[in-house]
């Protein structure tokens, strides 16, 4: 179901994997050239009537979900969202998010894949940055009403034409309202962009990661093959699917594409995914490490059969040897670990390896054509074992951010490796031990948060003179968010502080969980914030 080749206007600020290596990758199989939508459409094929997605009202079919993703194609592309256009998406792990998902892939229409976390500051700047002209969201969330957070970016971005919702849509469109018949679809061109995810924000606001369909086809493909996948497997998006761990690695891309089953999941609570993985017979889900420690321990009274969970990926962060280790005794469940980056790169222990690497490492790289360096803070190579910045390029991990020329020329070398900002030591195995994060962000609960986008807005406050961020450990979340003020006058509570900065647009999971006030903040040899004296302090 074919016709016109998408536009290029959307290509302007994107950055293209050289010539010479994208050639190398099609030569070598890397690249297939499938479109993203042919993972669903061939799966349809073969499995017509196997169940593509459980919900709580039973199982859809492949051939049930393939047509709904047609014909949101067709609706969205009659409303005169075109091809090569971006759409903000918005939605929490609902069965719908996978309709829209590839009704947006088959018409061409690029999703801006955000988090149901974000709020005004992040969805006003990936609007504008996109260009978009469409955004997608739930009608409400708890007491977060999305329906009011899309009037305010509707009003700030130009661009934006079309609001569907999802539930009751107030003054804008419903969203099952959009999908209709038709006839052909867009030509889609495997090279072009697909989608774009989100980066985790460690310098300011996010960054936009523009994936092809080429290289992300090949990222859930051979994530599927590496987690030994097969239509027989039950895949649950526990964390948010919009998350490349939870999309591609290999996620829902990945298990739609050998002719699993794919369930949803809003509260990953033990209470509510239990339950999910009871009721659905799920063989794989994936978790951050502090999901996967809560897990473990309410086995002791969670009563729920998880005897069908078959393997656990637990990644966003490190795990510790000690919780690594309680896995498999607790839940029954092969534990897999996987360190990656939406950028591109995928490392994953092996379901054969040895207990050692599966508790202490974080994984190889997914492709034999992953090419790894760790370096030192001049970029030469460390010794083998050594610890050092990971450095990376290959046929799924971006040769630059979207529209954002100035911070490429930091992040990545100049003969295309992508610079992580990881600490790591790799072994003879290929195996990487993560160590720490070179850059200024402190991962929270397998979030990132980024310490200068923080404090630029606490000193916005009035009464902040000076303001630092920094990560404490924390038992469950792996660090928690530390603001140290100098203030003037009356050092604001942090319940003021959080309100202050919810107000200000700022994501749930970027706000203080501790505040400190200082008279002064340390200042290193170079003048600059000593961040390890305040963790110190702290």
């Amino acid at each position: 179901m074919t016709s016109t080749p998408t536009g290029s206007a959307h290509r302007d600020g994107y950055v293209p994997f050289p010539a010479d290596a994208a050639a190398q990758y099609r030569a070598a199989g890397f690249w297939a050239g499938r479109p993203l939508g042919d993972l669903l459409r061939a799966s349809a094929h073969r499995y017509p009537q196997r169940p593509a997605l459980l919900d709580a009202e039973g199982s859809h079919s492949y051939a049930d979900i393939d047509a709904a993703a047609d014909r949101m194609a067709h609706g969205l592309l009659a409303l005169g969202i075109a091809p090569g256009d971006r759409v903000v998406v918005q939605l929490p792990n609902v069965p719908e998010f996978m309709t829209v998902l590839f009704g947006l892939l088959r018409a061409g229409i690029i999703p801006v894949l955000s988090l149901p976390a974000h709020r005004r500051a992040e969805i006003e700047h990936l609007a504008r940055l996109s260009d978009a002209v469409g955004y997608i969201v739930a009608d409400r969330a708890g007491d977060f009403d999305y329906r009011e957070l899309a009037s305010t970016v509707r009003d700030a971005v130009p661009s934006l034409r079309h609001v569907l919702v999802l539930g009751e849509p107030g003054p804008f469109t419903d969203l099952t309202s959009v999908p209709r018949d038709g006839g052909e679809l867009p030509e889609i061109d495997p090279g072009d962009i697909a989608l774009m995810l989100v980066s985790g924000g460690t310098t300011g606001l996010p960054k936009l990661i523009a994936r092809t369909h080429d290289d992300y086809v090949y990222n859930a493909t051979t994530s599927a093959e590496v987690c030994a996948l097969t239509e027989q497997d039950v895949y649950l998006a526990t964390l948010p699917a919009a998350h490349n761990f939870p999309l591609a690695c290999p996620g829902i891309f990945g298990t739609v594409g050998v002719g699993g089953a794919v369930a949803f999941v809003g509260d990953p609570s033990p209470e509510s995914a239990f339950a999910a993985i009871e009721r659905h017979r799920v063989t794989v889900t994936a978790v951050v490490p502090p999901l996967a420690q809560l897990w473990c321990a309410a086995t002791e009274w969670e009563e729920a059969d998880l005897s069908s969970l078959r393997l656990l990926q637990v990644g966003g962060a490190r795990l510790a040897e000690v919780n690594a280790k309680e896995v498999t005794p607790a839940l029954g469940a092969t534990l897999q670990q996987v360190f990656g980056m939406a950028e591109g790169l995928i490392n994953y222990t092996r379901l054969d390896d040895p207990a050692e690497l599966l508790h202490t490492t974080q994984g190889r790289p997914l492709s034999p054509a992953d090419e790894i360096r760790v370096v030192d803070g001049d970029g030469n190579d460390v010794a083998p074992g050594a610890e050092g910045e990971l450095l990376t390029r290959g046929p799924y991990t971006i040769r630059g951010y979207y529209r954002a020329a100035e911070h490429n020329a930091r992040a990545f070398t100049p003969d295309g490796f992508y610079r992580s900002g990881d600490l790591v030591r790799r072994l003879p195995s290929g195996h990487l031990v993560v160590s720490g994060r070179i850059k200024d962000v402190i991962n929270r609960g397998g979030e990132n948060v980024s310490c200068d986008e923080l404090e630029e807005h606490l000193l916005a406050h009035p009464a902040v003179r000076h303001a630092a961020a920094v990560g404490l450990p924390d038992a469950v979340l792996g660090e928690k968010v530390c603001a140290v003020l100098v203030v003037d006058g009356e050092m604001p509570t942090l319940a003021e502080i959080k309100s202050f900065l919810t107000a200000r647009g700022l994501a749930t999971y970027k706000l203080p969980d501790v505040l400190r006030r200082s008279d002064k903040l340390p200042i290193t040899a170079v003048g600059k914030i000593d961040k390890k004296a305040l963790r110190a302090e702290s």
